[in-house]
């Protein structure tokens, strides 16, 4: 078996630094202005969780945790149940509420957290 750390999310993370740079994803910063931590566990909610920061006030994004203070919201994933939700194949709110997300920080810049904010898989 391939090594345990490999998250299928990495593939569509990596995707952000260049949406970022884009008219599209520049937007996208502008209109939400916020900064985003998200912790993706391999399997297990919480376990061996991988840490990326969204900087919609910079337009920046990287592996690693937020240094520039706090985040304005966190959140916690299972790889797989990150895809379903950056894909648009499971809305945020569901997941939330089935305990597939858990949020730390504003609600309300929580509620800005949604599948727009990510590129569209190139494949249609």
């Amino acid at each position: 078996m391939g090594s345990n750390d490999e998250l299928k999310s990495e593939a569509l993370l990596e995707q952000m630094k260049h949406h970022l740079n884009t008219d599209q994803g520049k937007a996208i910063a502008k209109k939400i202005g916020l900064v985003y931590q998200i912790n993706i566990a391999p399997k297990k909610l919480g376990f061996n969780e991988v840490a990326y920061t969204i900087d919609l006030k910079k337009g920046e994004f990287k592996k690693g945790e937020y240094e520039g203070g706090k985040a304005d919201a966190i959140f916690s994933f299972t790889d797989e149940d990150f895809l379903k939700i950056a894909l648009g194949k499971m809305n945020p709110q569901i997941a939330f509420m089935r305990g597939a997300m858990k949020v730390k920080g504003s609600m309300s810049a929580a509620q800005k957290f949604t599948p727009d904010i990510f590129p569209k898989p190139s494949k249609m």
